[in-house]
C-alpha cells in the first residue's frame, strides 16, 4: 500500500471523488502542511493556521498508480485557481499534492512538467513533502457518503465518471 496526499479545494468533495477509484483502499479528510498541532476544523477555517483541506488517499499500487491518480486529481480541480475551487475561497482550499516518499516527487515533477504544456495559465497547485497532516472530526469523514445532498463543488456528474476510468 502506498499513500498520497491531495488538497483539492473542499475535502468532502475530493474524498468522495477519490473513493470511487478501485485501486483505492482508504481515504481520510484532514488538514496539511500547516504551522499549528491538531487543528480543528473551525481554527481552519479561519485561513490563520497555514493548513489546506487535504485527503490522505492510500491506494494497492498493484490496482492503480500514481501517475493515474495524479490525472484524476487534475479532472477534479482547477490547477489554475489560486486559493480557491469553485465557490469556496481561502488558503485551505489551495491545491496541493503532498509526498511521503522521495521517489514519488520525481513522478510528481514529470507530470506537472507535462501538464504545464497544456494549461494557458500558470499552474499554481503546489508539490511539497509533506509536514504534517491531522485527520478531521469523524462528523467530516465521508460527509457525501453521511449527507447525499450535502453541499459540495464538484458536480455530480464527475463522481459517476471517475467510477469507471479504471474498472477492467
Amino acid at each position: 500500500m502506498k499513500t498520497i496526499y491531495f488538497a483539492g479545494g473542499c475535502f468532502w468533495g475530493t474524498q468522495h471523488f477519490f473513493k470511487q477509484l478501485n485501486g483505492v483502499e482508504r481515504t481520510q479528510v484532514g488538514f496539511a502542511n500547516g504551522l499549528t498541532e491538531n487543528p480543528t476544523y473551525e481554527e481552519v477555517y479561519t485561513d490563520t493556521t497555514g493548513f489546506a483541506e487535504a485527503v490522505e488517499v492510500t491506494y494497492d499500487e498493484n490496482k492503480i498508480n500514481l501517475e493515474f491518480l495524479l490525472e484524476m486529481f487534475f479532472h477534479a480541480i482547477d490547477p489554475t485557481a489560486l486559493n480557491r475551487q469553485g465557490y469556496d475561497e481561502g488558503t485551505r482550499y489551495r491545491t496541493g499534492v503532498y509526498y511521503t516518499e522521495p521517489q514519488e516527487k520525481h513522478i510528481i515533477d514529470k507530470f506537472f512538467e507535462q501538464k504545464r504544456k497544456e494549461y494557458k495559465e500558470p499552474i499554481v497547485t503546489e508539490v511539497e513533502e509533506l509536514k504534517n497532516f491531522y485527520s478531521a472530526s469523524e462528523s467530516h469523514q465521508n460527509y457525501l457518503d453521511k449527507n447525499p445532498q450535502g453541499y459540495c463543488h464538484l458536480p455530480l456528474e464527475l463522481f459517476a465518471w471517475a467510477r469507471k476510468q479504471n474498472r477492467g
